[in-house]
């Protein structure tokens, strides 16, 4: 049981980490960054509030992702201790 839950937790782990850097190129930064190559035809089309909605958004589901990367860190590290 020990093994697989090991295992379980490592492939989460990993989603979890390739969802965080997903989620943070994502978002806009000074220099408008991967958001605004993506957004920024759907900005002229659909209104000026659209990408900074979408940054809003974005941001949240750092924050949510963070928290769920700290979560899966702690129990890796209890299941391998």
């Amino acid at each position: 049981m020990s093994e697989a839950l090991k295992i379980i937790l490592g492939i989460v782990h990993i989603i979890v980490c390739l969802a965080t850097i997903i989620v943070v190129l994502m978002q806009s930064g000074k220099s408008e960054g991967l958001s605004g190559a993506i957004t920024g035809g759907a900005e002229t089309f659909f209104g000026k509030g659209k990408g900074r909605a979408i940054d809003k958004l974005l941001s949240k589901y750092t924050v949510y992702i963070a928290i769920f990367f700290a979560v899966t860190s702690i129990f890796l590290y209890l299941v391998l201790k």
